[in-house]
């Protein structure tokens, strides 16, 4: 059986989704391996950096999370630390996430699934302006305490419009 393939689906999914959607400006996402190279760990020292230019500040935007996990990822929930910064580097937003992966009860995985790997998307920034034009940066950092979280296969951001905006 090819996995790479299999593997590749449900991002070959997203990218076609992403490509029908006007109001989307951004979207990248990052995978995950440990220092020692191992696959799907998201070491507490790896810190995303995700860029992406805002042309347009009459508008609002909403910022998205994205988490890919494997069906046996050992915890319900994710929390992840998200720091907006603008075109001067000032920080405009830092906030702690808690992603639910899985239903805390059943422990059934959440999220869009193909087999044992699940996506989600999370609004971590519902309506956010802009004040200048440039480039705008998103850093990621898991909060599970744990220096090896395993089970996280990527990570990333998505930026589209605010449907009000549109």
């Amino acid at each position: 059986m090819n996995y790479k393939l299999l593997r590749a689906l449900p991002v070959l999914a997203l990218l076609t989704l992403a490509a029908c959607d006007p109001a989307e400006v951004y979207e990248k996402n990052t995978d995950l391996t440990s220092p020692a190279g191992d696959p799907y760990v998201w070491a507490v020292q790896e810190k995303p950096a995700f860029e992406f230019e805002i042309p347009d500040t009459t508008q609002a935007y909403d910022v998205y999370l994205n988490v890919r996990n494997v069906a046996d990822y050992g915890y319900y929930n994710l929390y992840v630390r998200a720091t907006l910064t603008g075109p001067d580097n000032r920080v405009l937003s830092r906030k702690l996430h808690e992603m639910t992966l899985m239903d805390p009860k059943t422990g059934e995985p959440r999220g869009d699934g193909s087999g044992d790997i699940f996506d989600h998307r999370f609004l971590a920034l519902p309506g956010q302006q802009f004040p200048v034009a440039g480039t705008y940066k998103v850093v990621l950092e898991q909060y599970m305490r744990q220096d090896q979280l395993r089970g996280i296969m990527a990570v990333g951001v998505r930026v589209a419009r605010h449907p009000a905006s549109n």
